[in-house]
C-alpha cells in the first residue's frame, strides 16, 4: 500500500505539541489511498486542482474537510463553493469577493486565507505586503467569506535561516493585520506554513496548518 501509516502517526506526534492541524495534500493520489488515510483518522485532505477535488469529494464521506491549496481561478469558484472547507491560496480582491459571491448562494461562509509571497523566487504566486494591506481595507463587505489567516510558501533553498526567517515574517505579519484589523477576536489565527521538506521549522515559527504529501502517500503520481 502506498500510504504510509507510520510517518503519518510520526508527523500528528510532532504537531501535537504546537496544537498544528495536518492538511494531508492528496493531489493526484487515487480515492483509495485517501480512504486509507481517512481509515486512520485523517480528515481534512488539500487538493489543487478543481475538477479532481469535485470528483474525490463525491466518492468519499461527508465529513471530509476539503481545503483548496492551489492557485484558483475565479472561473472555477463555483464549482467548490458548495463544499470546501478552506481555500488557501487567495491572492486577489476579486478572488475573494468571487468565493463570497458564490458561497452565499449556498447559504455558506468559506473559511479563506491570503496567501503572501515570502520567498525568494519571483515564479510563487502571492501579495505583497502592499497589497495585502489594500485587500484587507477593502474586503469588510463580503459576508460570504471568512479571512482567517495568511499561507506562504518559503524559498526553495537548504538554507535553513533564510527559510527560518522567511516564515517568522509571516508570523509578525500575521500577528499585526490581527491587531489592526481583527481586534479582540480570535478568528484570524491561521498560518499555512510548511510542505514535506520544511514544516518542522514552520513548526517552530508559529504554523498552524503543515501541508504534507509526500510523507504521506510516497512522490506524486503526474500521469
Amino acid at each position: 500500500m502506498a500510504v504510509n501509516i507510520n510517518n503519518y502517526r510520526q508527523v500528528l506526534q510532532q504537531l501535537e505539541p504546537y496544537h498544528a492541524r495536518l492538511v494531508a495534500v492528496s493531489k493526484t493520489k487515487p480515492v483509495e489511498d485517501i480512504r486509507e488515510l481517512y481509515a486512520a483518522g485523517q480528515r481534512i485532505f488539500g487538493e489543487n486542482y478543481v475538477q479532481e477535488m469535485v470528483e474525490k469529494a463525491g466518492l468519499l464521506p461527508e465529513d471530509v474537510q476539503w481545503h483548496f491549496i492551489g492557485h484558483l481561478q475565479t472561473n472555477k469558484v463555483k464549482y467548490i463553493a458548495p463544499f470546501v472547507s478552506m481555500i488557501h491560496g487567495v491572492d486577489s480582491l476579486k478572488l475573494l469577493a468571487e468565493i463570497s459571491k458564490q458561497s452565499l448562494k449556498h447559504n455558506r461562509v468559506t473559511d479563506c486565507l491570503l496567501q503572501v509571497h515570502i520567498a525568494m523566487e519571483e515564479t510563487k504566486f502571492g501579495l505583497s505586503e502592499t497589497e495585502l494591506f489594500q485587500l484587507l481595507d477593502q474586503a469588510g463587505e463580503l459576508a460570504g467569506v471568512r479571512i482567517t489567516g495568511l499561507m506562504g510558501m518559503a524559498s526553495n533553498t537548504d538554507d535553513e535561516t533564510q527559510i527560518r526567517r522567511e516564515f517568522a515574517g509571516l508570523k509578525a505579519l500575521r500577528d499585526r493585520i490581527r491587531e489592526k484589523y481583527f481586534p479582540g477576536t480570535d478568528t484570524f489565527r491561521e498560518l499555512s506554513t510548511g510542505m514535506s521538506g520544511d514544516y518542522k521549522l514552520a513548526l517552530e515559527e508559529g504554523s498552524t496548518l503543515v501541508r504534507i504529501g509526500s510523507l504521506l502517500f510516497g512522490a506524486r503520481n503526474y500521469a
